[in-house]
């Protein structure tokens, strides 16, 4: 294939609002700046919403939703299959967007591309396989009839680090479920989206049922909507801090709410690991998406016995990589999303080696244009270091030791978060002890990657409430009827 031009990429797509099937401009004309973090210059100007706009959007989703609530099953899971279909037709425009605005590899944007199509055909496969149940009632004199309906419009919030397959995992089983929505992508990152809502309007989706609004104001607009009693639904992705602050909005109208919010996923290499998986492992955990994902490694706990060698393999695999544009094929790693990230990160690595740590490769900010911050290996980490109890978000890898695997747990779920934990063992005992006892909603074993379509991703304590993907992932969409059926013997029967 010839390679695509990068301004003929962003100049395809609607910068507009999209609002009841149209593009059109914001309110008093407002415009938001997208920037490349690899260059720090502008790729494009797109509509900023105000809160006009939100209640517009808003409005177009309650009067598409009785309508679209009523589309039978089978249609609206055909429009995610063609959705699905047109996504992976466009994998390289669509790869190339998104390096374009978020800064990750093309390798890797290619594979959001593929991650985010799938959940559009997994959910397109489910949307005919909504239930309900029927059964006599306990005392025999009625029949009960449960019956699974749209929950109804929803708000969804999504973050930068993942602009198409955040939306595509909210989306589609909204899509399936019958609901309609009104979704506000991350300011930094809104190209992509507009471009998922040009595919979906293309597959069929009618007027109405998305609508999407980018904004520079994303408190003000949210908090808005939240307070609008016609909206049924809140689905957030992002930080735990403004998740608290959305869940306590969200309670004036007692809306229904999924929220996957922040984690500090611990990384666990115990005793009889094997290093060279788990040192492939520990490389896909914390430099998928340049560091930047919910469920990248965080805290490495290491067993002491094992900690210099795994360190030392852990350096080797880390050094030599390249950092670039992710435009350029030979770039491994690309800009972390903008400047205020990565002075976050370059002070929690100060922070840390302030407080003891050792660095062991990387750790000082390049020079130049872009937001780039070299593949950083720690060890010796102090346990109340910032960098052990907070989450990172960029490429580096704080290690700590451990003696025993009670030990491991317990430095394991000694925070508030509780996302995804790795765990590296031989031992199938050890494995599934240590499993059933790690405090977090989910575990990857031996694996250094947990994200499926067809599995519910989601945390425990405050990396939030809910589930997406999976059968489970339908199911935040649907509210349950129960209809009691009076089941009174006649008064007379007919002989035959």
């Amino acid at each position: 294939m010839a390679s695509l031009d990068p301004s003929d990429v962003v100049s395809a797509v609607d910068t507009g609002l999209f609002i009841g099937g149209r593009w059109r401009a914001a309110a008093h004309g407002r415009r938001l700046s997208v920037e490349n973090p690899a260059t720090g210059a502008q790729l494009a100007e797109v509509a900023d919403a105000t809160i006009d706009d939100g209640t517009l959007a808003l409005d177009a989703a309650c009067a598409a939703q009785r309508h679209w609530a009523s589309v039978p099953p089978r249609q609206r899971g055909e429009i995610l299959r063609r959705a699905y279909d047109l996504l992976t037709e466009r994998t390289e425009q669509f790869a190339l967007l998104i390096t374009l605005e978020m800064g990750k590899s093309l390798a890797e944007s290619r594979g959001e591309v593929a991650y985010a199509a799938n959940y559009l055909r997994w959910f397109g496969e489910e949307a005919v396989r909504i239930d309900g149940s029927w059964k006599v009632s306990e005392d025999g004199t009625a029949r009960v009839l449960v019956m699974r309906q749209p929950v109804g419009p929803c708000l969804f919030i999504t973050p930068w680090n993942a602009p198409l397959s955040m939306p595509a995992r909210k989306i589609g089983p909204a899509i399936a479920a019958g609901c309609t929505m009104v979704l506000k992508p991350a300011a930094q990152t809104p190209l992509t989206t507009n471009a998922l809502a040009a595919v979906l309007a293309e597959a069929g989706l009618p007027d109405g049922v998305l609508n999407v609004v980018p904004t520079s104001e994303a408190s003000a607009l949210s908090e808005h909507l939240l307070g609008d009693e016609r909206l049924r639904k809140i689905s957030f992705t992002g930080s735990t801090a403004v998740g608290r602050l959305l869940l306590a909005q969200a309670a004036q109208n007692v809306l229904r709410t999924s929220m996957e919010l922040g984690g500090n996923a611990p990384f666990i290499v115990c005793h009889d690991a094997d290093l060279e998986r788990a040192v492939d492992g520990a490389a896909t955990a914390k430099l998928r998406n340049i560091g930047e994902a919910c469920i990248a490694a965080n805290r490495f706990h290491v067993h002491r016995s094992v900690a210099e060698e795994f360190t030392d393999k852990l350096v080797e695999r880390m050094t030599g990589l390249r950092l670039g544009d992710g435009t350029d094929p030979d770039t491994d790693l690309g800009p972390l999303i903008d400047s205020r990230q990565r002075s976050r990160v370059a002070q929690l690595v100060d922070e840390g080696v302030a407080a003891g740590a050792r660095v062991r490769i990387g750790g000082e900010t390049p020079q130049g244009p872009g937001y780039f911050y070299p593949p950083t290996v720690l060890s010796d980490v102090p346990a109340d270091a910032r960098i052990a109890r907070e989450e990172i978000f960029g490429p580096v890898a704080a290690i700590q030791t451990f003696s025993s695997d009670e030990e491991a747990l317990a430095v394991a779920n000694d925070t508030e978060f509780g996302l995804v934990s790795y765990l590296y063992t031989r031992d199938l005992d050890r494995a599934l002890w240590m499993s059933e006892r790690l405090e977090t909603g989910m575990v990857g074993l031996n694996r250094g990657y947990v994200s499926d379509a067809s599995a519910p991703f989601g945390g425990v304590k405050q990396s939030g409430v809910g589930r997406e993907g999976g059968r489970s992932g339908i199911n935040e969409y649907l509210e349950e009827r129960y209809i009691a059926i009076q089941a009174t013997p006649p008064l007379e029967t007919v002989e035959s």
